[in-house]
């Protein structure tokens, strides 16, 4: 079968050892979480974990019905591509020595439509969001200026429209 990324969004229960649970039930699984992001929701006593793997069709829905079943998790999803809003937040750091490199690295950052949130005399660091491959593009792009280093904060994800992982009550919305 083939495999291919998928994105899951999970509401759990906003407290201390939840993210270990999920990620160790995925490793005992055998599954190597490409991204994980993980943060408060509307209501104080959830949060949202958005999780990315590789699997074929059949193993992710299989995941996440294991994942239902752990006690702090709330609803767990498989996202459709097609009706869902993915973004990650990267910080691009590049070298530039001299003021040809910096005019091309911020030239970069224009054209990614991305901004420059700290400079210095040898490096600037760039903030981009963005689907994962637009930020795969910019840092293919940077390693040819002076790449130093990256850090991504991991995809989140919300479904289009009025769909909902879990109303204020707890109760699955929408499949």
């Amino acid at each position: 079968m083939e495999q291919r990324t998928f994105v899951i969004g999970t509401i759990v229960e906003n407290k201390p050892g939840v993210l270990h649970k999920v990620s160790n039930m995925l490793r005992r699984k055998g599954f190597n979480i490409e991204s994980v992001s993980v943060g408060a929701t509307e209501t104080s006593d959830w949060a949202r974990m958005t999780i990315t793997f590789r699997a074929d069709e059949a193993t992710a829905r299989q995941l996440v019905r294991q994942m239902e079943k752990l006690l702090d998790v709330v609803r767990a999803k498989v996202l459709n591509d097609s009706k869902t809003v993915a973004r990650e937040l990267a910080l691009v750091k590049l070298r530039v020595e001299d003021t040809r490199a910096r005019s091309d690295a911020i030239n970069y950052a224009n054209v990614f439509r991305s901004r420059v949130v700290d400079v210095s005399h040898n490096t600037l660091i760039v903030e981009i969001t963005g689907t994962p491959d637009k930020i795969d593009a910019f840092i293919e792009l940077a390693r040819g200026l002076g790449l130093v280093e990256v850090s991504r904060t991991g995809i989140t994800a919300l479904e289009r429209g009025l769909n909902v992982l879990c109303s204020e009550k707890g109760d699955p919305q929408n499949g």
